[in-house]
């Protein structure tokens, strides 16, 4: 089921609902995992929300790689220009907009802790070790590169060696190796399998109750490995990422089919939105929370700094986007390689 918007930046192309909730639960999941990560630092212990958080640490990310690279097949032959337009200048952009504002925003407290030197430097780094949450828009443009390179080799072995690497759990303590490794064979099957996903999201639809039963067996499935603590042994992880990436498909293709949570599509259709921004809100209210100590209880405290910091994220969005200051997340025609009457302002999404 579709329903007519626009792929970023592109008049009349429709958006396919059930992909904007699985962006929109995957966001929601990151958020969820900051903040309650973040609270429970803070606070020295965990909370009753930390067992969603370990539920879904499996696919959270898995899924979000999946779903980024559904659409790749169509634009993958395009020329180099265009293509490295959209897929990596466009991300380079906001990542060197938004790595700049949480320095601004951390640069007092790291001045005072380990001087203005320190900082100059960790700014340098950030543009080869990407800074805080902002990793996942530093490696799509390597993944979509990637891809485009090796796209007349035969799938078969680019996956099985993409496979591999993540099995072997690559330890470097260099982010954009062991997430390359980690994650790229989920980007890459978004890429070479979006027809049978499409296929499985259709399915799922047509046969509503045979696929909660199969949700309810993969929860379960998902759960017991969790709960055992094996979940990021060799093998497993791979065999979860994928397991679960699907059953976000199979998930989001049921609301869809009912549109029944229209906000949380509206977060997918601006997942990149909240991603950039949700920093603001989620470290504001966390200190506010916790020093004031109004709600005693952690995984409601964690629960608020996640709803707090996607609302400021989008609050500033629908502040900025008629204004001068849309550049936040609009990249303007200054920063292009290509243009073209059809393409507008490019949302960060």
């Amino acid at each position: 089921m579709a329903h007519m918007g626009t792929e970023p930046g592109q008049v009349g192309a429709p958006r396919v609902d059930w992909v904007d909730y699985a962006k929109g639960f995957c966001i929601v999941m990151v958020v969820m995992m900051h903040s309650t990560l973040g609270v429970e630092a803070a606070a020295g212990e965990p909370s009753w929300m930390h067992h969603l958080v370990a539920f879904a640490k499996p696919f959270r990310m898995p899924d979000f790689f999946m779903i980024s690279g559904l659409f790749l097949a169509r634009v993958i032959d395009r020329d180099w220009r265009i293509y490295l337009d959209r897929k990596a200048v466009h991300f380079a952009y906001f990542y060197v907009l938004w790595v700049t504002i949480q320095f601004a925003f951390k640069a007092p407290s790291l001045a005072a802790e380990h001087g203005a030197l320190r900082v100059a430097w960790l700014y340098a780094e950030a543009f080869i070790e990407p800074f805080g949450t902002l990793w996942f828009i530093y490696l799509l443009p390597i993944f979509f590169v990637v891809t485009k390179l090796t796209r007349t080799m035969p799938v078969l072995v680019i996956w099985t060696i993409l496979a591999a690497l993540e099995i072997a759990h690559v330890q470097t303590d260099w982010t954009v190796i062991d997430e390359f490794c980690a994650r790229f064979v989920y980007f890459y099957t978004g890429y070479i399998l979006a027809e049978r996903i499409f296929q499985i999201a259709a399915w799922v639809q047509a046969r509503p109750v045979y696929a909660a039963l199969a949700l309810e067996a993969w929860s379960i499935f998902n759960g017991a490995y969790v709960t055992m603590g094996i979940d990021a042994k060799p093998f497993v992880s791979l065999t979860l990422g994928l397991m679960g990436a699907v059953a976000v498909v199979a998930i989001s293709a049921l609301i869809a089919k009912r549109d029944a949570l229209a906000p949380l599509r509206w977060l997918g259709e601006h997942s990149i939105v909240v991603y950039l921004a949700f920093f603001l809100g989620m470290a504001f209210s966390r200190s506010v929370l916790l020093k004031t100590g109004l709600i005693p209880d952690l995984g409601t405290v964690a629960l608020l700094v996640t709803a707090s910091g996607i609302a400021v994220a989008v609050a500033l969005f629908l502040a900025v986007r008629k204004t001068s200051l849309r550049f936040l997340f609009e990249r303007p025609a200054w920063a292009r390689l290509y243009d073209k009457p059809r393409y507008t302002l490019q949302p960060a999404e």
